[in-house]
């Protein structure tokens, strides 16, 4: 059963984040505007998710363009690298923004638009299209920076670097998996 979960999590994302767009005016009703933003970066990576591993495409990708057809992304580690550190790490920020500081949020903020960079520096590097690519240009980067810039009159820069922090070491770490992987992968191949 488990298998199936990590090969296909991303069709309940998808139904889930257009569920949460539907009820986030009830759902936020009374939230200022920069939770509300910080509320829908999940739905918003969601959607983005679903462009990304929909058929497969970005476990795919990533094996044929860092593994040289090797399987460096499971679909188990797909499923634990989304759900815990896109959809947990959201859920975690936008919990301490409400009960704790606002700013937390900029977690979630930094994530969309850590991803998005990735995607785009990818797209230049290979000069060819990634899955992610367009939902990374056309909700996150827009959506990030009004964040940020709607943010930035209620939380000092501390919140700031802490989010891109958090964010980046996220992408560092899938980055290290994934050179770990390869690496033993390459010496078992030998």
């Amino acid at each position: 059963m488990m298998s199936r979960i990590y090969s296909n999590w991303v069709y309940g994302g998808l139904l889930a984040g257009l569920l949460m767009l539907l009820l986030m005016p009830l759902l936020t009703l009374g939230w200022p505007t920069e939770l509300k933003l910080f509320y829908l970066t999940l739905p918003v990576y969601m959607l983005h998710q679903y462009e990304e591993w929909d058929d497969d495409r970005f476990r795919i990708f990533i094996n044929n363009h860092l593994g040289h057809g090797k399987n460096l992304l499971t679909h188990k580690a797909g499923f634990v690298i989304n759900i815990f550190g896109v959809w947990g790490v959201i859920a975690i920020s936008l919990y301490l923004a409400f009960y704790v500081n606002q700013g937390y949020g900029l977690i979630a903020t930094y994530l969309v638009l850590v991803n998005a960079l990735v995607h785009i520096l990818a797209g230049f590097v290979l000069r060819s299209y990634n899955p992610g690519l367009i939902t990374a240009i056309v909700l996150f980067m827009p959506l990030g920076f009004y964040t940020i810039y709607r943010e930035n009159a209620h939380s000092d820069d501390a919140f700031q670097y802490f989010g891109i922090t958090i964010a980046i070491l996220i992408h560092v770490s899938i980055i290290w998996h994934l050179l770990r992987r390869r690496k033993q992968l390459t010496k078992n191949f030998k």
